[in-house]
């Protein structure tokens, strides 16, 4: 019943609707009595001769009025304790999601997409059956069957009663043994649910380069190995479950025959009537369903029990990413510079970045260059804030960039990655994703910024193309240049590429480029690439080797260093060719 202490604080939250509902269940079970008290009064009144059309229109009458009065009852509480279940389910799945929202890339590395769909729905139903069903089978067993004990021991004999009770205690004893084990049986079906969704996931997200490394087979082995993993815990939970019907039967059926047996026995010794005893019969029916309803609540309890801690459990991790106590609130704008004494991963004993001191003045471009793995990428994430655990400084207009609410400076930058994420939609909603009341011209705009205005006239649709999961149907050039024009569309104060004009030509980089330089004049621009073409106009370029900065200047002062960025550029010279844009990756 613990899961029931640790949801005190909703049931808190929603009581006047819950204590409605739990009333008119209460009262469904005590209307519940006449019916039998009316069979057995009918029964006497047959064996004594004395029923006549008057009495029998009367009790006709009771049991109409009683049908419809117990029909508005039970609606009352389906209203209020299936609502009241709903009303749980999602204001935990807002929690959740507001949770992932905050959350930071230290949490997106420990759990999988496929584990927190599970959590997020699985788990999810799970806790509202307790909150509904759960509710429901525990308020209406225990009023349903202390009622009818009550009534059985004074309509008709508390002895009768006694003994027909005494092998109940072994219920209870049951429900606990087997409880221990449900929730534990439970907990691993979910665990591998979660582990199969991720596979599923992962192969579906993955399925091009599956096909494509002809890897088919393998792929369909591992599934069915999680899916045989997920069938043997379902079994393992199905086998502790289908105990609990059995063992309920033999505790009914030796009910049954100790009543027949005694009942039988006081009849034949005048101490009870025929009718009292076909009476008690059907009020010994009536505890079918409480048992029963024991048996299938210690059951929703322990999975709901296990779903509970799971949630609970992605709940209480905190993002260490967090804004400060007292937050500046100057502009978001200005010079940026980087003062990074050392930085690590979490978890990971390399450096990725050592002694960073660089500047970039409002209004300029910084060009950042190197080998993969060199560092480049690190020193983006810390700008965009994913990670706050480095031994240094990095500011933004004077002040450092932790200072900053993470709504007001986030909103300031505008990242295009090198993969960038596209939305199952079209071409139009996928731009203005950043400004979703951005007008149709503010978005074609952009797309003319981006290089991409052109090649969406071209398409059948328009700006109203559907890009596919993914982005699916369109070439990674395209893809690349649809996400550039939906940073572009904000006009950010700090604009970065992250290696986001690799999949694009030549001829189309450099119309992308020349854009940027004359429309953000004024705002800074952070371009990382592989390509010494795309940061050759940058005002400074700095060289990234292993986390350091090993050169540093403008494209001219860097050739004439002759160093690893001159190489680079001079193979890079001779080993390009003009592409078209049909040519784009």
């Amino acid at each position: 019943m613990d899961i029931f202490r640790k949801l005190t604080w909703f049931f808190k939250e929603q009581k006047a609707m819950y204590i409605r509902g739990l009333l008119a269940l209460m009262m469904t079970a005590f209307l519940n009595m006449i019916p039998p008290f009316l069979i057995g009064y009918t029964v006497n009144q047959i064996v004594a001769h004395s029923l006549t059309p008057l009495k029998l229109a009367l009790i006709l009458l009771g049991v109409g009025a009683e049908a419809v009065t117990l029909y508005a009852f039970r609606y009352i509480w389906a209203v209020h304790i299936w609502g009241g279940a709903t009303y749980l389910e999602r204001k935990l799945r807002q929690r959740l999601y507001m949770h992932f929202m905050h959350m930071d890339t230290k949490f997106y590395q420990k759990y999988r997409t496929g584990d927190l769909m599970t959590r997020a729905t699985n788990d999810l139903i799970q806790i509202r059956q307790v909150a509904g069903m759960g509710i429901l089978t525990l308020v209406d067993s225990l009023t349903t069957g202390m009622v009818t004990i009550i009534t059985m021991a004074f309509v008709v004999d508390w002895r009768l009663t006694l003994v027909a009770i005494l092998p109940f205690p072994l219920l209870a004893i049951m429900s606990i043994k087997l409880g221990h084990r449900m929730h534990n049986a439970f907990g691993d079906q979910q665990r591998a649910f979660s582990k199969l969704s991720d596979k599923v996931q992962e192969s579906l997200s993955g399925m091009k380069a599956i096909k494509t490394l002809g890897q088919e087979a393998q792929d369909i082995e591992d599934f069915n190995a999680h899916n045989g993993a997920l069938m043997k815990a379902y079994k393992k939970v199905e086998f502790v479950s289908a105990l609990y019907d059995p063992l309920t039967t033999m505790i009914i059926v030796l009910a049954y025959v100790v009543t027949i047996v005694y009942g039988g026995w006081m009849v034949l010794h005048h101490q009870i009537n025929i009718g009292q005893l076909v009476s008690f019969i059907s009020y010994l029916s009536m505890l079918i369903w409480p048992m029963f309803a024991i048996g299938q609540l210690f059951n929703i309890i322990e999975r709901g029990n296990a779903s509970y801690d799971r949630v609970m459990d992605i709940l209480s991790n905190e993002s260490h990413i967090k804004d400060a106590a007292q937050p500046v609130t100057i502009p978001a704008q200005g010079d940026v510079h980087f003062a990074i004494k050392q930085f690590q991963y979490p978890d990971d004993p390399e450096i990725a970045l050592q002694d960073i001191d660089v500047t970039v003045a409002a209004g300029h471009t910084l060009g950042i260059v190197g080998q993969v793995g060199a560092g480049k990428t690190s020193l983006l994430k810390l700008l965009l804030r994913q990670y706050d655990n480095y031994d240094g400084v990095i500011t933004l207009n004077g002040a450092d960039i932790r200072q900053f609410p993470q709504d007001t400076y986030l909103r300031a930058i505008g990242y295009v990655p090198q993969e960038g994420f596209l939305f199952s939609t079209s071409i139009k909603e996928n731009i203005r994703f950043t400004c979703p009341d951005a007008s149709d011209e503010q978005v074609q705009a952009a797309a003319q910024k981006a290089a991409f205005h052109d090649d969406i006239m071209k398409m059948p649709a328009g700006y109203e193309t559907e890009v596919g999961e993914h982005g699916i149907s369109l070439s990674g050039g395209q893809r690349q240049r649809l996400t550039i024009a939906r940073a572009l569309l904000i006009d950010p104060e700090i604009l970065i590429l992250d290696d986001s004009l690799s999949a694009v030509d030549a001829r189309t980089e450099a119309a992308i480029l020349d854009v940027l330089k004359r429309e953000r004049a004024n705002k800074t621009t952070i371009i990382a690439a592989h390509r010494m073409s795309s940061v050759m106009n940058a005002e400074n370029i700095i060289v990234f080797d292993n986390g350091q900065i090993k050169e540093r200047g403008t494209h001219s002062e860097l050739l004439a260093n002759h160093g690893w960025y001159a190489m680079i550029y001079q193979q890079q010279q001779h080993g390009m060719s003009e592409t078209t844009e049909g040519g784009e990756a």
